[in-house]
């Protein structure tokens, strides 16, 4: 049997165009390996599961408020996987501290965490099968043209990232890559 699957395309590349936000952090520079600060901590991982620090800059005019996503294209599901999304960020905040997806994180009044894929609603670090090719973690700034992208309490990634979708103005992306250490 042939394990062998092609690579997913950049989803981002998939959607129509938006001027592009500079995104940096100071946990990892954009095509370098994720630190293990920012790797799981289950499921056979001892990373630290803390999300990385993230500034951004360059938003245009008319946006309202900031989402930020982490999703891994390459993960063995028709779906990718997603691992972060905050949404609600208001406008004035450009910089994100390490560890601000937290379970337990103290945020804003109207900022949210979206369950992730793992189904809770914080950071969840890298965690692609063993064995497999490094995956694409992709830390993505969404600039938006509302404060409020009216969500219910249950809303899904996937709902998230429609709604995502339809508000965006600017967005960049910051791309680390990891692969799970062989057994």
């Amino acid at each position: 049997m042939n394990l062998e699957r092609p690579t997913a395309p950049d989803p981002y590349e998939l959607l129509p165009q938006v001027p592009a936000l500079d995104v940096t952090s100071e946990s990892f520079a954009d095509g370098d390996t994720l630190p293990d600060e920012q790797v799981y901590d289950d499921w056979g991982f001892h990373g630290g599961n803390v999300s990385p620090q993230l500034s951004w800059s360059g938003a245009p005019d008319g946006t309202r408020s900031y989402a930020v996503t982490c999703f891994d294209p390459d993960a063995p599901t028709p779906s990718g996987f997603w691992h972060w999304l905050l949404v609600n960020v208001p406008v004035d905040v450009t910089s994100l501290p390490a560890g601000y997806g937290s379970v337990d994180a103290e945020l804003p009044e109207g900022v949210r965490q979206i369950a992730n894929d793992f189904g809770t609603e914080a950071y969840g670090g890298a965690a692609p099968p063993a064995g497999d090719r490094p995956h694409r973690y992709m830390f993505a700034v969404h600039a938006l043209d509302t404060d409020d992208l009216g969500l219910g309490e249950r809303a899904s990634a996937a709902v998230t990232a429609f709604n995502l979708g339809a508000h965006t103005v600017a967005r960049g992306v910051l791309t680390a890559m990891y692969a799970a250490p062989s057994a």
